[in-house]
């Protein structure tokens, strides 16, 4: 943490993450203000926004910091909702975390703290802000089965400029003790699960509030018919549930997806998942990097979902035109996917698979 006798604004969810967060900062000397983000609910939704705002408030009063609600309603919903539904509904998987963080947490957010005076923005991520020689480095958190920096790859020099991460550094099994050691009423709240902000979503019962998804067949590799799913459109590569396959007595492999035709409406599986082979090239969009770009052709590490184990690839091309290479075998990736990109524990940037 950088600097003391500044502004500092928090997200606090209502976590036991982000009420550390504040608890730290506080103590480092910072002005502390605590913020409540209020976010798109749609009606039909269970969620436990009203909970999650009383168990921030609560935790500003025990800290006896101000306490202030951000209304980024319209924010999420055009920039997290719409895409989710828009990205579903053309065939795609998309990653709602990515975008409520460029656009709420680290969009929204930092304009409201900005306009009410604030130096920086905090929130209870696990990750962290290395500034070396004048220039702002993204790295993952030292707690690497809670790492959040997967999430974070649109995050750029400027956004980490007055961004701080005050329990990256940490185990989460230290914050929880830390918690309760200073008595905050989160300290055993269970972590949040699911969607940025809504939690657990089932993804079909929601995209069908918004697309009319119908059952479909499920087929093998030769094309034989051999299940039912709700539609298409809700699968993504790899997937093994959520559909229904008629087995042999006694066969217990699980089927993963491996392709899928919206136009049929049919999803293939097998007992095998699909792979991406060596030399197979993947073509990317919306390509972001945290600092100058790196050289091209140059190999890194990555990762396509979050808590994969990295691979090693190749970039090729240019900025608006790059594509990757593996060099070994890998689960193949799904249209809008992110793919995120690491040299060691630092994030170089990321991109959306094509």
């Amino acid at each position: 943490m950088p600097k003391l006798n500044k502004k500092v604004f928090v997200g606090l969810s209502g976590g036991v993450d982000s009420s550390v967060a504040a608890l730290r900062l506080k103590r480092a000397g910072y002005d502390v203000v605590g913020v409540f983000i209020k976010v798109w609910q749609p009606d039909f939704l269970e969620c436990d926004s009203e909970k999650d705002r009383l168990d921030a408030m609560r935790a500003a009063a025990h800290l006896e910091i101000p306490f202030l609600i951000l209304d980024a309603a319209e924010e999420y919903r055009r920039d997290v909702g719409e895409y989710f539904i828009k990205e579903y509904e053309s065939g795609r998987t998309p990653n709602p975390d990515v975008m409520c963080n460029r656009y709420v947490k680290f969009g929204a957010f930092w304009r409201f703290a900005k306009e009410h005076g604030a130096d920086y923005i905090a929130t209870g991520h696990y990750a962290r802000v290395i500034e070396e020689d004048g220039h702002y480095h993204l790295h993952r958190g030292v707690d690497s089965a809670k790492d959040q920096s997967y999430f974070l790859w649109t995050l750029t020099e400027e956004d980490l400029a007055h961004t701080l991460f005050p329990i990256g550094d940490t185990l989460k099994e230290k914050i929880r003790a830390e918690a309760a050691a200073a008595n905050l009423p989160t300290a055993t709240r269970k972590d949040s699960q699911g969607i940025c902000f809504l939690g657990h979503v089932d993804i079909p019962e929601f995209i069908g509030h918004f697309v009319d998804l119908k059952e479909g067949s499920v087929i093998d590799r030769s094309g034989k018919a051999i299940g039912t799913h709700q539609g298409a459109l809700v699968y993504t590569l790899g997937q093994r549930h959520g559909f229904s396959v008629s087995v042999a007595n006694g066969d217990t492999k699980p089927y993963f997806v491996v392709d899928k035709d919206i136009t049929k409406n049919t999803i293939t599986v097998d007992t095998e998942p699909a792979s991406l082979l060596p030399k197979e090239k993947v073509l990317l969009e919306g390509v972001s990097f945290v600092e100058t770009k790196p050289a091209f052709k140059t190999e890194m590490e990555a990762q396509f979902r979050y808590r994969q184990k990295p691979f090693l690839v190749t970039l090729q091309g240019s900025k608006d035109n790059l594509a990757l290479e593996t060099s070994s075998d890998v689960p193949m990736p799904d249209s809008g996917q992110s793919v995120v990109f690491y040299e060691a524990d630092r994030l170089i940037g990321g991109a959306v698979i094509k």
